[in-house]
């Protein structure tokens, strides 16, 4: 069992390669009226829920924009590190495909933690805004001292995490009677409708979704010893995929892993709602209504005008 006076880290995936956006590296927009960039207000949120330590998973060619644009200044207020995701970051035995484009998910911008992160941690993405009670909520869940094998989720609206300009993938989730994940199903191009919203059901049709389920936005709580499960669930996602044609574009994403350690009873997983509405730029058509967003939190006074003083 995880001490309770263990520090918590939050880790931010940044690695990835947001296609969709258009030009330009989509993480270091600036959004809020202060010139703040999304991450700007995870952090601020973090730091004010508790947590001691932040952790930038990014590109290795992308450090110096990343230190120059949010490390130095957030650094003042909070522990700072880095890691690296990397194509080629993968265990003894195996070799990157020379097709292979793009890191390998979410699952191993977390592994790239191994070694680094050895304390509780909550993970997130880096373009998304989850809204300080998700925060809170995860940092006292982490903070009350956890078994090994414990993990939490924050929960959102489905409704409350939909773009008005494309269809977005989330983890819907089954919550049974004692707030406990039961199963995380992965489901793409999810779109709002007259009804509510829809996505398509894998023959051509599309199939209605209940808008408040809640969904996983790849906000978990893990103690360290997930690490050590994400590097043995690599080796075996490799082995399934190398040499076959999904080698290219195969992903080892967290909400496929966390269902996999569920249904092997290897994880138990609380969900921890949250009625806070989330948003962040999946379209460059998002960019004028999340800048809206932040400037009317600003004049609610949920956050500063300008966040760092």
């Amino acid at each position: 069992m995880a001490d309770s006076n263990n520090r918590t880290s939050l880790v931010i995936m940044a690695a990835g390669i947001g296609s969709r956006f258009g030009e330009g590296i989509k993480q270091l927009t600036s959004f809020g009226p202060g010139g703040e960039i999304i991450m700007d207000y995870s952090v601020f949120d973090a730091v004010r829920a508790g947590f001691d330590r932040v952790v930038f998973v990014i590109r290795k060619d992308l450090e110096k924009d990343f230190r120059e644009v949010i490390g130095d200044r957030i650094g003042k207020y909070i522990e700072t590190d880095y890691v690296f995701q990397e194509m080629d970051d993968l265990p003894d035995g195996f070799v990157c495909p020379p097709s292979r484009r793009k890191p390998w998910g979410t699952g191993q911008a977390i592994l790239s933690c191994r070694g680094a992160v050895r304390e509780p941690f909550c993970v997130i993405n880096a373009d998304d805004y989850y809204g300080k009670k998700a925060f809170v909520n995860i940092h006292d869940w982490l903070s009350a001292g956890r078994d090994a094998d414990a993990v939490c989720m924050s929960g959102f609206i489905l409704e409350n995490t939909l773009s008005d300009h494309g269809g977005v993938t989330r983890g819907v989730c089954s919550v049974d009677e004692n707030g406990q994940l039961a199963g995380i199903r992965e489901t793409k191009g999810i779109v709002k409708t007259d009804g509510g919203c829809a996505a398509p059901d894998g023959n051509g049709a599309m199939m209605m979704l209940d808008p408040s389920s809640l969904v996983s936005m790849n906000m978990w709580g893990f103690q360290p010893e997930f690490l050590d499960a994400l590097h043995n669930g690599f080796a075996e996602f490799l082995k399934e995929n190398l040499g076959t044609d999904r080698e290219e574009t195969a992903e080892y994403l967290l909400p496929t892993i966390v269902d996999g350690m569920l249904r092997g009873q290897k994880a138990r997983v609380s969900v921890l709602p949250t009625d806070d509405r989330w948003f962040g730029v999946t379209y460059h058509e998002d960019i004028p209504s999340v800048k809206e967003s932040f400037l009317e939190l600003a004049r609610e006074g949920v956050y500063p005008a300008k966040l760092w003083g």
